[in-house]
Parts: structure tokens; sequence; C-alpha cells
């Protein structure tokens, strides 16, 4: 089940994030139905417009922090799958490199 495009792990990683979301849209659910601090417009609508702003910033934020790790996740699939076959080469032949390798320095050493 793809929710928002997300896979499952990744909604795994971002309930981080759901979890705020859903505290902050109880707060605007309850100060809108029980009122404790009276009906002003300019304090109300200056509370709520806090609070909206920061359920949709963090909404916003994890939308594309979704997107971000969906995209780290398909890079690092597509890399394991190609690594295998950009190295042909076997550790013998990787030492016997090595071994070249430390002769032709040991032929540029001076002699004493």
């Amino acid at each position: 089940m793809a929710l928002f495009g997300f896979e499952k792990d990744t909604l795994l990683d971002l309930t981080v994030n759901v979890i705020p979301l859903g505290i902050i849209l109880f707060f605007i659910a309850a100060f809108a139905v029980v009122s404790p601090f009276g009906l002003d417009p300019v304090f109300s609508g200056l509370q709520f417009s806090l609070m909206g702003s920061m359920f949709l910033l963090l909404a916003v934020l994890t939308y594309y922090a979704g997107r971000a790790v969906e995209n780290a996740e398909e890079a690092t699939d597509h890399a394991a799958m190609e690594e295998p076959n950009a190295t042909s080469g076997t550790l013998d032949d990787e030492a016997a490199d090595e071994d070249a390798q430390l002769d032709a320095e040991d032929d540029e050493l001076p002699e004493a």
C-alpha cells in the first residue's frame, strides 16, 4: 500500500513528523470548540494563524523529507545493483597490482 506515493518503510520514518502534526491538529480543534481565552477576533485569529501556519509548514516539510528519503533509497538500490558489475577484478589481481606498485617504488629509490 502506497500512501501519498510513499513506501511502508518511508511512512514509518515519517511518523516522527506525523505525531506533532496530529498534536497541532488536536489543539486547533480543541481551541475551535472550547474557547478558554475568550473570543477576541484579533487574538483568536493570531492564535489560529500561528497554529495553522506551523501545521502547513510541518506538513510540507514532511512531504519533502519523504521524497528525499524515497530518492535516497532508490539511488542506493541502483548503486547496489551496479556495484558488482563495476568491479571485475579479483582480490588476487588487486594483490598482484599492489606488489607490482611496491616493486616499482623500490626501483625508484636511490642506492646507498
